[in-house]
């Protein structure tokens, strides 16, 4: 065999090797019924609280995430590192189902009670933030009562995916 056509062959068995090594896994990523998980989100004398702060979940796992309010004050939850590396099926808000078929979102905005869920598979492993913290439009009337810019009132929390 000559040089070149040997060197072609070693370099397609290479790649082939190393192609396989990071192959996607195949299937349904929604099969089953997903493992519920809650997240608390309640107004406290200096701001936003959430419970869990820390979330574990599994790589390649399907979860259904339930979100609830107390709306005493307007609240939004930002997941979207959690949503960037993850498999986004399903978005529920007040019993209307929004398809998302791996689209994300950035954040869900409570100004009343109540409860919203997502269903998702992470893909990647790591920690991600999610934060809940005063909607914009607050943070603007707080400021304007104020006579001076504001910071939102903040809390973070992660989850963490094995």
């Amino acid at each position: 065999m000559t040089t070149p056509l040997r060197l072609l062959l070693t370099a397609v068995c290479a790649l082939a090797a190393t192609s396989s090594a990071f192959a996607q896994v195949g299937g349904n990523f929604s099969a089953g019924p997903p493992v519920d998980l809650s997240l608390e989100i309640s107004s406290g004398p200096h701001g936003p609280q959430v419970s869990p702060s820390e979330v574990e979940l599994i790589s390649g796992e399907y979860y259904r995430l339930n979100v609830t309010s107390d709306a005493d004050l307007d609240w939004r939850l930002e997941v979207d590192e959690l949503l960037r590396n993850s498999h986004l099926r399903l978005v529920t808000i007040a019993g209307i189902e929004v398809h998302l078929q791996g689209l994300a979102f950035r954040a869900i905005e409570f100004d009343v009670p109540g409860q919203a869920q997502f269903s998702l598979v992470p893909i990647r492993t790591g920690t991600f933030e999610f934060s809940v913290s005063d909607v914009p439009s607050t943070v603007r009337r707080r400021s304007e009562e104020a006579g001076r810019p504001v910071e939102p009132r903040r809390v973070a929390g992660q989850f963490v995916v094995r």
